[in-house]
């Protein structure tokens, strides 16, 4: 047998929690959701503000998986992007508006992930990914700031949420 392979295994795997919020996140980011929740109950061309280390695109991980940081690590650095991207959606919205439901569970879906990941401590994850998680929590970053289109923000998470978890969770990539 191969010993290494089953101690990976046992590190890269996503725990079955994280597997059923993430086809919970995948249905409700179906695209006409993303489409008529972020985009066409907005302005044109409305963008919120976001940190540069907010946003998380497929790019930024194939060159972390490069750097060979842990598929744990960037499950957890794509959980604490995503749920500050719906935060921050969600601070533009009054209640009142049509999406603010909708983000509403989106962060709801976040909060049941963060209790997955709270058993991770920061000595955890790899260095490069714990300072990336302090700066998108730290005060004084909006300095360091991008406009983004919200459906944008929900897209990246999508991608990188399938990136991610499309093969331990098994999320039938549609």
């Amino acid at each position: 047998g191969c010993p290494g392979v089953l101690a990976v295994l046992g590190l890269e795997a996503a725990a079955p929690g994280e597997c059923e919020l993430t086809r919970l996140l995948q249905d409700k980011l179906q695209y006409e959701m993303r489409l008529q929740y972020m985009k066409h109950y907005f302005p044109i061309d409305y963008t919120v503000q976001v940190q540069y280390e907010e946003v998380l695109r497929p790019s930024n991980i194939t060159r972390l998986r490069n750097g060979t940081v842990s598929e744990a690590a960037l499950r957890y650095l794509w959980f604490h992007v995503s749920s500050q991207a719906v935060l921050r959606i969600r601070e533009v919205l009054p209640e009142k508006h049509p999406s603010w439901k909708y983000t509403q569970e989106l962060c709801q879906l976040f909060d049941a992930l963060g209790e997955e990941y709270s058993k991770y401590r920061q000595t955890d994850v790899e260095t490069v990914v714990a300072d990336l998680v302090k700066l998108i929590h730290s005060a004084g970053a909006e300095s360091r700031s991008k406009a983004v289109r919200p459906k944008a923000l929900l897209d990246n998470c999508l991608k990188v949420m399938r990136m991610l978890y499309g093969v331990p969770c098994e999320l039938g990539i549609t």
